[in-house]
């Protein structure tokens, strides 16, 4: 490990050095005493009667040749040789430590830095504060001891106090934090996170900077480290602790990668220059964070808790969503604002669009409530061209936000069932869990930052998405996330695996009146994008575990209640009717046991059209030829209908849809 000044090594890698100096010089006398031997054994033999006091002076003075030659090695090796100017210069301080040679006790390997420690960026760095006041006092947490001796050098006058940090146990694993499944509704079990070791420092002395040395192996996922997400919690932990102190508490990271931008937040970092990262905490809001669970192994909010806490009257909040790319999910964006509205909260909505979404269709969005901002989309540069995840990093526009201090992001494929303005008091990032350690992206807490969205920018072309999406790489950027109840962000999904009582139970979530959920998330084929007879998800083999027709009814029952003005924004397309009954005829062909292709489609949408062609069953001669798009131009305010239909009925129609 590189821990001293410049080029200087740290304990681990100096040990193998000097190791393999003491081997060669070993290897070399030894060879060179066997040759002798070769040479001079026919005379030496007769010499087996000289005296015993000669033998013991012989070894006497190859024992001093050795102790004087070892000094020499440590002294003047230039592995450990050390400048006499750290401050002002990258190769090191005149101070040795070379206690470590016989330490016995083993470091563990995954606490270690190998970063060479560049000790100009930190005397640059620390410069404003003695600059600013006198004395400072700093505690010191993973540095080796010669590098505790170099920030002795650079900071003379400061008072510098080294704090054992107790290294977590080896069955903490990250998995053993972020289980893919707990106990939410605590029917066999309690879910308990385990515990890592809390940090010990005087309780009295308050610091002014708390430095720490963090591990960045980049050969294994860095992000999800045990060990680094150890030491980030207790440097917050210790700076937590003198909460209300006149004098704030600086946090100084020492690494080549970033720390956790939601603990340590990208908007209270004072500056970076090079591996020096320097902070000046919210110990307030630092102080709230450390008392969630540290990490998705219990949940942040309690499911059943009798009270919610609300957000401060002060705190700029709001619910936000995107649409790029498609007028498609204009339909479910409306609705969607409309569900939250039903639900009882008055707070902002924010909508974010890119020049894809019509005029036309923008009208739509305001008259719900949204508050529309125009954005320029960002291209995943992992995607292939046209691709459904060619533009989906544009999400990242939610950190531009800054005129909010935190959102609520909601896909606009779902529905607020009960008021979640609660989730406004979590921090960033509180969500449900998804699979294996990740958090889905569908309804999640963000706080906006400007230098946040650099952050993600910055390393759009380094970090690889799980998914090939947004969320994928989300769960990248922010690995230290808050365990919501999933009944904030309800699945509308059947696991193939699930039994019939889980199925059923489920089907009761989704009906109940009043609600139980308080968010349903519509995955598959959208209501808005069915006939409203019932879920056209059973039409579809790959996407039957999506079928759900209490769900289906429930999204209806909300595009019921809204004016007839937003219905309109939810008629069918000519080529979205031909695509159904193309789904409807294969499910007829395959005789899907559940029937719900043999039922009579009376929606209304079907017989009303806006557009020049409206001949929708003439389409199914070459369907499948060429794949549909919804990204035709903007309807008119009226409705044109099918010849078939009346004069009255069409003029009824017509009056109906508006």
């Amino acid at each position: 490990m590189r821990g001293s000044m410049g080029s200087s090594p740290g304990p681990v890698e100096a040990r193998h050095r000097v190791s393999g100096t003491f081997d060669d010089t070993s290897k070399k006398r030894f060879h060179r005493t066997k040759d002798s031997n070769e040479v001079e054994k026919p005379i030496t033999l007769p010499c087996l009667e000289r005296s015993t006091g000669y033998k013991l002076r012989t070894l006497k003075l190859i024992l001093v040749i050795i102790i004087c030659g070892t000094f020499f090695l440590i002294c003047f090796s230039p592995s450990l040789y050390q400048s006499n100017n750290p401050s002002h210069s990258g190769s090191g301080s005149r101070f040795v430590d070379v206690s470590w040679i016989w330490e016995t006790t083993t470091a563990d390997p995954r606490y270690t830095s190998y970063l060479d420690i560049n000790w100009i960026e930190i005397s640059e760095t620390i410069e404003s504060f003695t600059n600013r006041r006198g004395r400072l006092n700093v505690f010191l947490i993973n540095f080796n001891t010669t590098e505790i001796k170099n920030w002795q050098q650079i900071l003379p006058s400061a008072e510098a106090k080294a704090l054992t940090i107790k290294h977590a146990d080896s069955s903490i694993t990250w998995e053993a934090l972020y289980p893919e499944w707990i106990d939410e509704e605590e029917e066999s079990e309690v879910p308990v996170c385990p515990s890592l070791p809390e940090p010990k420092f005087p309780k009295h002395t308050k610091p002014d900077i708390v430095a720490v040395k963090l591990p960045c192996n980049r050969s294994r996922e860095w992000m999800r480290d045990v060990a680094r997400l150890h030491l980030q919690l207790s440097a917050a932990k210790i700076a937590a602790n003198f909460l209300g102190s006149q004098q704030p508490v600086h946090v100084l990271f020492v690494t080549e990668c970033f720390p956790i931008p939601n603990l340590f937040m990208c908007k209270e970092r004072v500056m970076r220059n090079g591996n020096t990262w320097l902070y000046k905490p919210e110990l307030r809001t630092l102080k709230e964070k450390l008392q969630l669970p540290v990490g998705s192994c219990e949940l942040a909010v309690p499911l059943k808790a009798k009270e919610r806490p609300q957000p401060e009257p002060s705190q700029r909040v709001a619910y936000v969503t995107i649409l790029h790319s498609a007028n498609m999910y204009v339909c479910g964006a409306i609705t969607a604002a409309q569900s939250i509205r039903q639900a009882g909260s008055t707070r902002d909505l924010v909508i974010l669009v890119d020049d894809s979404i019509s005029e036309y269709h923008r009208g739509g969005l305001e008259a719900a409530g949204w508050k529309i901002r125009t954005i320029q989309r960002i291209r995943n540069p992992k995607a292939e061209r046209d691709a459904y995840n060619e533009w989906n990093y544009s999400k990242f526009r939610l950190w531009q936000l800054t005129d909010y201090d935190k959102i609520i992001f909601i896909d606009a494929d779902l529905l607020v069932l009960r008021d979640i303005d609660f989730l406004f008091s979590m921090p960033e990032i509180s969500a449900i869990g998804n699979n294996a350690t990740l958090f889905n992206s569908g309804v999640m807490v963000v706080e906006p930052s400007n230098c946040t969205f650099e952050l993600l920018m910055e390393h759009i072309n380094e970090i690889q998405s799980y998914n090939g999406g947004d969320q994928g790489y989300l769960n990248e950027i922010f690995t230290w996330w808050h365990r919501i109840p999933k009944h904030m962000n309800f699945l509308k999904h059947f696991w193939v695996g699930d039994e019939e009582e889980k199925k059923q139970m489920k089907t009761r979530l989704f009906g109940a009146d009043p609600p139980i959920l308080y968010v349903l998330h519509y995955l598959g084929n959208k209501p808005w994008l069915c006939f409203r007879d019932y879920d056209c998800n059973w039409n579809n083999e790959i996407l039957l575990e999506f079928a759900s027709d209490v769900a289906h009814t429930r999204w209806w029952k909300v595009h019921d209640a809204m004016p007839r003005g937003l219905q309109k924004f939810c008629s069918l397309r000519t080529k979205q009717k031909a695509a159904l009954e193309w789904d409807r005829r294969q499910a007829e062909k395959a005789n899907f046991k559940d029937g719900h292709w043999k039922r009579k489609i009376k929606d209304l949408r079907l017989k009303t059209c806006f557009e020049e062609d409206c001949h929708w069953k003439s389409m199914l001669l070459h369907w499948g030829e060429t794949n549909w798009t919804d990204s035709g131009s903007p309807p008119p305010t009226k409705h044109k209908v099918h010849k078939a239909e009346s004069k009255k009925k069409a003029s009824k129609r017509a009056l109906h849809s508006l």
